[in-house]
């Protein structure tokens, strides 16, 4: 126990300014993302949704193709077995198909189902007003900042490999 004390004690000891920022960051994200989470749950409830729910019919819709489950678990920054989870639950309610997939014969495709479709539009919908209220009151600068912060933090958190490593001042779209 004492040990583990003096560990911690000097793990703050050596946290520079910026890393009392980003920690400062990294809390608020928790709380933000839970608040989200709940906040989508009750958006997407009245389409018999939940939030996971929703998300995995988001990546499909934004993509504009069919994904397969580690496509979508990527996109999304989830794991393979809770998208796949998911994914069994929405094709029991309908909601997506599986099809085929001539790249790999054992990770099927998930597309949206016509039902799936009209729900993703329908909590899109909702979200709309919903969002466009939450943004009242904050700049596109200030947005846009977040927006940019958010996904460089991703990006250094994801696992180093040639596909995705950046040097600092790097962009690229993921």
């Amino acid at each position: 126990m004492c040990q583990y004390t003096d560990i911690m004690a000097k793990a703050v000891e050596t946290r520079s300014p910026k890393g009392e920022q980003a920690t400062e960051v990294i809390l608020a994200t928790f709380r933000v993302n839970g608040a989200l989470l709940a906040a989508g749950d009750v958006l997407a409830a009245e389409f018999g949704l939940t939030s996971a729910r929703w998300q995995v019919l988001g990546a499909i819709a934004q993509a504009q193709q069919p994904l397969t489950v580690p496509q979508i678990a990527r996109r999304m920054g989830l794991t393979r077995q809770s998208v796949h989870t998911t994914v069994n639950r929405l094709l029991a309610d309908g909601l997506v198909e599986l099809l085929e997939n001539a790249d790999h014969r054992r990770s099927q495709l998930v597309r949206l189902s016509e039902l799936g479709e009209a729900s993703y539009r329908a909590v899109d919908a909702k979200q709309a007003a919903w969002v466009n209220e939450l943004a009242a009151g904050l700049t596109r600068a200030e947005l846009e900042t977040t927006a940019r912060v958010i996904r460089e933090l991703a990006s250094r958190l994801e696992p180093r490999s040639p596909a995705n490593h950046t040097h600092e001042g790097d962009t690229h779209d993921r």
